[in-house]
This record gives structure tokens, sequence and C-alpha cells, in this order.
């Protein structure tokens, strides 16, 4: 975890204002995120459709909801907030993905809807010139359904 911190030193806090001269990579995120109770499962898994291939990323899950204060987090996750969290992708392949990133996050408290925003927190420098499947919103509501993006 210690080098998913460092990943985001000194990042202003967006791919966007990383991207540089660096290589491009056309990083995506599919999956699905589940409320029930003060329970929120997200699933996701990174890809990237290159051109060039990247080393690692993080991906930022925001929520309308404020975060149990406890968390078990899975590997390569940190608490970035009150209502944050960034996890490293790992190695993303040109036209590859990356590994699946599973969280169970508690709520402060029960929420009849949380809208969970993801996006791409930083790329190592690549251009990502499609923000349209990197940057989600799901709106989840307290019914225990799976909802796509």
């Amino acid at each position: 975890m210690a080098g998913l911190l460092a990943l985001g030193a000194g990042v202003p806090g967006s791919a966007q204002a990383s991207a540089g001269d660096g290589p491009e990579a056309d990083v995506a995120y599919h999956g699905r995120v589940a409320l029930s109770g003060a329970r929120l499962r997200i699933w996701l898994v990174p890809e990237n459709d290159g051109p060039a291939a990247l080393p690692n990323a993080t991906v930022r899950v925001r929520l309308s909801a404020e975060l149990a204060d406890r968390q078990e987090l899975a590997e390569g996750c940190a608490r970035a907030g009150l209502r944050e969290v960034v996890c490293e992708t790992g190695p993303l392949p040109l036209h590859g993905r990356g590994r699946h990133i599973g969280l169970m996050l508690e709520l402060r408290e029960r929420a009849p809807e949380v809208a969970v925003r993801v996006d791409t927190w930083w790329n190592g420098g690549a251009t990502d010139r499609n923000h349209a499947n990197n940057e989600h919103v799901v709106l989840a509501l307290d019914t225990g359904d799976a909802y796509a993006f």
C-alpha cells in the first residue's frame, strides 16, 4: 500500500492534470455497484485500449454518502477522504485488463441511494483522449440490485 500512497504524491487530483508528454493510453473501467442497507459493494475491472501499456494507474471511487470510520479495504486500496477511496490497478497491458478490484464499503449510516463516481486519479502521466469510458456516475438504490457501468 505504500506504493499506492506514493502514486498520488504531488498529483493535483486528476488524470487530466497529470497528462503531459508521456505515452498515450485509453484507460476504461467496467463493473457493478450494489447498495444494501449501509453496505455498498463495488466490483470493477480496469482496461487499457492503448496505444501504450501502463505500469500502473489509480482509480478513484467517490461517494455521495460518508464512509463509516472503520473500513477493511482490498489490497492496494486506501481511504482518501470522508467519501473517497483510491485503488491501484496494477499493470495495464496494451489491449488488456488490470486486476479485478472488489470493495465492500460500510457507510456511516443507511442511505436510500448513493451516487458512485468512478474516474482515473493518476495514470503515470499518460494522455487519455477518451474520458467517456473512464469517468462514470452510477446511482445505486438501496435494493441490493447490481447496477452496471
